[in-house]
């Protein structure tokens, strides 16, 4: 019996180092970059198919995509073309000396100027529009404003200066509609409260925005720290891109750290195993990725990834959890970037932001 318990202990101790081998994403390659970098190149000026969110006060508003929203009309629909150019400036500035760098820019300067950044700003607030795009296209526009903000190229501070109209006008909206929203939304698709409220957590931060930041922390206080018992055998549902569950944890792990994070996880998510294992969260299969509703699965992995990844980088050193939560990460993520091909437009416009967000480590960085 003695030595039945040495082995079963040198098991998991294989199991927790293998696991925490895993602990953060793996880097980016030069070759990947390119292709992901290619799939937004491919769609940001791409006008058709397009799925717009439109709300028509007269014949006057009767206008096609580039004329609504000059600046963001690929990519199939708003919030698409903006995480595509975030993906092209995140890609720039990460690989500044690659031959993409330069198309990626020279896109980036085609839609990025003054007077196509006032308009998008004039049509964020716009009569009747006060819900568009409201969390997820809107957070995605401040993670780009961080992305310039943070790149320290003259382009790039020219960018971040015409962008400040749009940015302002993202600011007030989403501030105006969290000072109103009394419970939190759990969809596990583009409504989700929590998924934006991590993205503008670190907008706040990076670009120093204190009276933001510090609505949004209250606001994901308000709505979280009392949850306990996420239902996750309920996840997912056919068409989710987020797990509601891990959303919430990634978010709370921005206000909340150490033993304090820590003891919340336990409350909220108990069913995290302690011996490294896969077996509680599998990667979700797409069944036909030429639809564009059941591809959503792919993009589920991968912000999984990134939200394991981020959950286990906030718990205390030692913590058995850590191995299960990167192991599932990687698992998630080695399934998730298997997809991102583009050989179907309904995947390709929009999967290679998630790829990039998990790739470049989006998130994890030190914050200031």
């Amino acid at each position: 019996m003695l030595r039945y318990k040495y082995i079963m202990v040198g098991r998991a101790l294989i199991i927790f180092f293998a696991a925490g081998a895993c602990a953060m994403p793996a880097s980016l390659k030069t070759d990947s970059a390119e292709r992901f970098a290619n799939l937004a190149l491919a769609c940001v000026h791409r006008e058709y198919p397009n799925k717009i969110a439109h709300v028509l006060n007269s014949d006057a508003d009767v206008k096609p995509p580039r004329q609504l929203t000059p600046a963001f009309y690929g990519c199939y629909d708003w919030h698409s073309s903006v995480h595509g150019h975030w993906l092209l400036a995140r890609l720039a500035a990460t690989f500044p000396d690659e031959p993409f760098a330069a198309r990626a820019k020279a896109a980036l300067a085609q839609s990025l100027t003054p007077p196509n950044l006032r308009r998008e700003a004039d049509y964020i607030n716009g009569e009747g529009r006060s819900s568009f795009e409201r969390p997820y296209g809107l957070a995605w526009l401040l993670q780009l404003a961080a992305e310039l903000h943070e790149w320290k190229v003259p382009e790039a501070r020219e960018w971040s200066a015409a962008m400040k109209p749009v940015e302002a006008a993202a600011v007030t909206r989403i501030s105006d509609w969290l000072g109103k929203l009394p419970h939190t939304v759990r969809s596990g698709e583009h409504s989700n409260t929590a998924f934006g409220l991590g993205l503008m957590l670190d907008y706040s931060k990076i670009v120093g925005n204190a009276d933001f930041e510090r609505l949004v922390e209250r606001k994901t206080r308000e709505f979280f720290l009392a949850d306990r018992d996420c239902p996750l055998a309920y996840e997912p549902s056919g068409e989710d891109f987020l797990s509601p569950c891990l959303a919430e944890a990634d978010a709370v792990r921005r206000v909340v750290h150490g033993k304090e994070f820590a003891d919340w996880l336990a409350h909220f998510l108990p069913s995290i195993p302690q011996d490294g294992s896969t077996a509680w969260m599998r990667p979700g299969v797409v069944t036909d990725p030429s639809d564009g509703k059941l591809a959503h699965f792919d993009g589920l992995n991968l912000s999984r990834a990134w939200m394991l990844y981020g959950i286990a980088s906030a718990l205390p050193e030692g913590d058995r959890r850590v191995p299960s939560l990167n192991a599932t990460a990687a698992a998630h993520a080695s399934s998730g970037l298997r997809s991102v091909t583009g050989e179907h437009y309904e995947g390709g416009h929009w999967l290679g932001s998630f790829a990039v967000y998990l790739t470049t480590k989006r998130g994890l960085e030190p914050l200031p």
